[in-house]
């Protein structure tokens, strides 16, 4: 409750307006760390002269089984509704790729876009897909059918909520990093391949520093590569995955994003 960050970032200071917020958490976290709504409803309580917490946090499970159907998008849409979540409130979602992306599409379309505030908790999240535009749920067959280009409003990465990861989804993420350093950034990938045993190791501060330079890199891209929304042909983030997603698809999600890519990089780099 003594982390401002939240708060700082959510209300203005010459702004005396009371927002309120519905949060949604990812509940395979809420499991690993199970003091962690607690810990929400505290620092609610603490801030409850600018920002009031609607309801308790709303949990999901995680992972792409929380995109393969419309029913998730539609229950965060009723507590909308309910608890009058508007255009000068915050929808937060804390939680993997997936649940970001979920979300992120209940809240970019309730009342054609509220306030939404993604706080990634995996590191792939972390690096990438937390800090981008998107957001979206699988239909017919097909990844990210439904959805949404909608900037968050903010994003707020805390390495702590990394702690609870299995190290296949701490390790998860370093592949956005490999990626974005092999079109963007030269001095990068060979930062990666100099720290390559830390990073196995999953040493704290070289893994601060791969999510940093990652998620630097990817927003970077995005802001001024003058397509943010992904009009033209040309989309080098998507470097990997034309056969990810559906190498993801075909084992029905068994194999990881990051471990989908990185087949996709492989796949890409013999065929071009």
């Amino acid at each position: 409750p003594d982390n401002l960050t939240l708060r700082d970032t959510l209300v203005a200071k010459d702004d005396a307006r009371t927002h309120r917020v519905l949060v949604v958490m990812d509940e395979a976290l809420c499991r690993a760390q199970p003091s962690l709504v607690g810990q929400v409803n505290r620092y609610f309580d603490r801030h409850g002269d600018r920002l009031k917490l609607v309801c308790d946090p709303m949990q999901f499970e995680g992972g792409e089984r929380t995109k393969n159907s419309y029913f998730h998008v539609s229950e965060i849409h009723s507590k909308i509704e309910m608890h009058h979540i508007d255009r000068h409130s915050y929808v937060i979602a804390i939680g993997g790729g997936a649940l970001l992306d979920m979300a992120g599409l209940a809240s970019s379309t309730a009342h054609r876009g509220v306030r939404h505030v993604r706080i990634p908790s995996t590191t792939l999240s972390q690096a990438d897909s937390g800090v981008g535009v998107k957001n979206g749920i699988n239909a017919f067959g097909k990844k990210n059918f439904i959805g949404a280009f909608a900037p968050p409003y903010a994003v707020i990465n805390d390495f702590d909520l990394l702690s609870s990861l299995n190290d296949r989804d701490k390790r998860n993420g370093y592949i956005e990093a490999v990626k974005v350093a092999l079109i963007r950034d030269r001095e990068f990938f060979e930062w990666i391949e100099g720290n390559a045993e830390a990073l196995a190791a999953f040493s704290p501060e070289p893994m601060r520093q791969l999510i940093h330079r990652c998620a630097e890199l990817h927003i970077n891209h995005i802001a001024t590569s003058g397509d943010p929304f992904e009009f033209d042909s040309a989309r080098p983030l998507d470097f990997g995955h034309w056969a990810a997603h559906k190498l993801e698809q075909l084992s029905e999600y068994r194999i990881r994003h990051g471990e989908a890519v990185a087949l996709g990089i492989a796949l890409d780099v013999v065929y071009t």
